[in-house]
Parts: C-alpha cells; structure tokens; sequence
C-alpha cells in the first residue's frame, strides 16, 4: 500500500494504474455452476457505473448510510467499493429502517422495505442479469447501471478520516479498512500479492478483510465462492490448483 493510498477507493485506483489486466475477483457460486471473473479495468469499471448512480441518480452524499443486504457476492464488492468512493457509510446487515438507503439481493426485498429513502435490488443473477419481473418499490441495479459514466469524480472530496464501513457493529475509517486488512493479512502469513481463496460470507470483518480488502490493499486477488459447501473434497482441491491459490482464508470464528 503506497502512501498515498488513503481509502478502498484510492487502493483500486493504484491497482488500476499499476496493472489494469490482471484479476481482481474471481467469482464462483457452486449452487448455479456460474463463474465470473473481474480484472482490475474491468472491476473498476462497474465500480465507477455505481459510484455515478450512487451519487447522481440516489443523490447519495458522504455520511449518508447505506444498508447493504446482500450475500458475498462480485456485485457486493463492487457496491462497498462504490461506497468508498462517494463517501457513502457502508452498513453491512445494516438496520433499513435507519438508513438512507438500502441495497438488498432477492431475499432481503421484504426487510428492505423498511427503508423510507431510495432502494435498490440486486437479483443476483449470472452475468450481472436483471428481474424477470421489477419489483416494486425498487430500482433493478441490473437495468440503472449500465449506463452510467465509466469514470467517476466525486462532487465532495472524500475525507479519509471519516467512518466508511459498520460491520458487526464496529465502525471503521476510509484509511483504517486498508491498513487493518493489510495488518490481518502480515499477522495471518498472507504471501505478497496473493491469490486468496474465500468462502466465508461477507457479514463479518473476517469475511470482508479475506474477501475483498486484504486481497486489494496487498497487491493480489481473490477467489471468491458462495455456497462453497456444494463442493465435494476433490473439487476444492482441483480449484485451488486450476486458480492458483496461493492462500485460503480460514473458517469462520
């Protein structure tokens, strides 16, 4: 991490300049058989898309909080990336009823309704797909974003210091995310630029740090699996060899 990368957002920009090719996220969900994998240009890309109908079409401004309903998921990490990038207060399993806005997967609708400000559904489907059927009382993420700008400059500078994640109900800075996560990654043995494997979710710091945030601010990538228990011994084993794994985050604690 150089120093001067402060946030989430300013540790993609560095890896966009740095090598837009390489991966970023590999996406596997072992209960559709589908795989989607994200370069760094291409990763930043959706993020930017987000971060404009975040700030443009939600009139989304820093400080405001954002309920994240959604599994571990490519498109979850493109939101909390977006998030970082406007400034928005990601709250991971966030209460909608407290929010500003929410942002929920197909399964999260009726207790995102709680929410009084803009939401957002994400179905969730492979490809990034959108709702067979809109539903209501949603914007479909799936039919906003594509066409959104593909840059993004924020209309209020985002101030490092200021909480840009809850998860698990702690509150932690722009420029704390990445030196956490890269704390985590030195204390866990995580080799340089590294290939992480994850399945663990995305509704705690563990599974955000080794899902997204280690990967990112150490210059590497990770792999990673939703319904990783659909997976038979000798699968896993094949993946981490056809991915090549060069860590595997630790079971839930």
């Amino acid at each position: 991490m150089n120093a001067t990368d402060r946030t989430p957002a300013d540790l993609l920009s560095s890896a966009l300049a740095a090598d837009p090719a390489r991966p970023l996220v590999t996406f596997y969900d072992d209960a559709t058989g589908e795989r989607v994998e994200l370069s760094v240009a291409t990763f930043a890309n959706w993020v930017a898309k987000t971060a404009n109908y975040l700030q443009g079409d939600l009139a989304a401004g820093p400080g405001d909080r954002l309920a994240l309903l959604l599994p571990a998921h490519w498109q979850t990490a493109v939101w909390l990336l977006a998030c970082s990038s406007v400034g928005v207060v990601a709250e991971v399993e966030g209460d909608p009823a407290a929010a500003d806005l929410v942002v929920a997967g197909p399964d999260r609708l009726e207790a995102a309704r709680a929410c009084s400000g803009e939401r957002v559904a994400l179905a969730l489907r492979p490809l990034g797909g959108r709702f067979p059927q809109p539903p209501a009382g949603f914007a479909d993420f799936a039919v906003e974003a594509p066409g959104q700008g593909d840059r993004f400059a924020p209309f209020a500078p985002v101030d490092p210091a200021d909480v840009a994640l809850v998860v698990g109900g702690e509150e932690l800075t722009g420029a704390g995310i990445g030196a956490r996560a890269l704390a985590d990654a030195a204390a866990a043995g995580v080799p340089p630029s590294p290939r992480v494997l994850s399945g663990l979710p995305y509704d705690s710091w563990q599974g955000l740090s080794y899902g997204l945030y280690a990967p990112l601010a150490a210059g590497g990538s990770v792999v990673l699996c939703r319904h990783p228990d659909r997976l038979d011994a000798d699968a896993a084993d094949a993946r981490e060899t056809s991915e090549k794994i060069t860590y595997r985050a630790p079971s839930p604690h």
